[in-house]
C-alpha cells in the first residue's frame, strides 16, 4: 500500500491573511507531494512499503543506509502533523490544556516566549514542538526531518522553520511568522485533543 499525501484540512485561502493561499499551494502539494513520492519510490516492494508511517520513522532512524527514507517519511509525517496544528484565529488553550501550559511555562506568554526562541534559534531547517514527555510539557526544536517520536517523546504541536513555510509571506522575518503562528493560527483543540490522547 502506498503512502498518500493527505489533502489540507482547509481551503488554500483558509489562514489568509497569515499564510497566503500560494505558500500553501507550494508548500502542501509540491514539498509535501514530493516526499510522499519520494519515500514511495523509495519503499516499494520493500518490508517497509506496508509499515505505518510511524514505525518506518522508528525503524530507519539513526540508520545511515536508511537516512534518505527517513528524510522523506519524517517530513511526510511533520508536514501532516503541522497542517492539522493550524487554524485561523488561533485563540487561547483552555481546560486541562491551559492549567498544564500554565503550571509548564509559568503562563501562556512565558510559552510563546519559549516556542517563539525554539524556533528562532533553529539554525537552519527544522522545526519549533511542543511536546509531552514523561508527563511534562516541553518545547525543544529539531533539525531538517528530525521527529520527537524517535525519542520518545509525544508531539502536541509543531511550527514549520523550513524557509518555504513562510518566505512568500514573511522573507526572511522568521521570528514575525513565529509570533503569527502563535498569536493566530494555532489549532488549540488539535493541541488538546493530542493532549488528552497522549495522558
Amino acid at each position: 500500500m502506498a503512502f498518500e499525501l493527505p489533502p489540507l484540512p482547509y481551503d488554500y485561502d483558509a489562514l489568509t491573511p497569515y499564510i497566503g493561499s500560494d505558500t500553501l499551494k507550494f508548500h502542501h502539494d509540491k514539498h509535501h507531494a514530493a516526499y510522499v513520492n519520494t519515500l514511495n519510490n523509495l519503499t516499494k516492494d520493500t518490508e517497509l512499503a506496508n509499515k505505518p508511517l510511524e514505525e518506518v520513522i522508528k525503524a530507519t532512524h539513526n540508520d545511515s543506509s536508511k537516512a534518505t527514507i527517513f528524510n522523506n517519511a519524517a517530513q511526510v509525517w511533520n508536514h501532516t502533523f503541522y497542517w492539522n496544528g493550524l487554524k485561523k484565529g488561533g485563540g487561547s488553550p483552555s481546560g486541562e490544556l491551559a492549567e498544564k501550559i500554565n503550571s509548564s511555562f509559568g503562563s501562556l506568554e512565558k510559552f510563546k516566549e519559549e516556542f517563539k526562541n525554539a524556533g528562532a534559534t533553529q539554525f537552519g531547517s527544522g522545526y519549533a514542538w511542543l511536546v509531552l514527555d514523561n508527563g511534562e510539557l516541553k518545547v525543544l526544536k529539531t533539525l531538517n526531518a528530525e521527529n520527537p517520536i524517535v525519542d520518545n517523546k509525544i508531539p502536541l504541536l509543531t511550527a514549520d522553520v523550513w524557509e518555504h513555510a513562510y518566505y512568500l509571506d514573511y522573507q526572511n522575518r522568521r521570528p514575525d511568522y513565529l509570533q503569527t503562528f502563535l498569536d493566530n493560527l494555532i489549532n488549540w483543540d488539535f493541541v488538546a485533543q493530542n493532549y488528552a490522547a497522549a495522558k
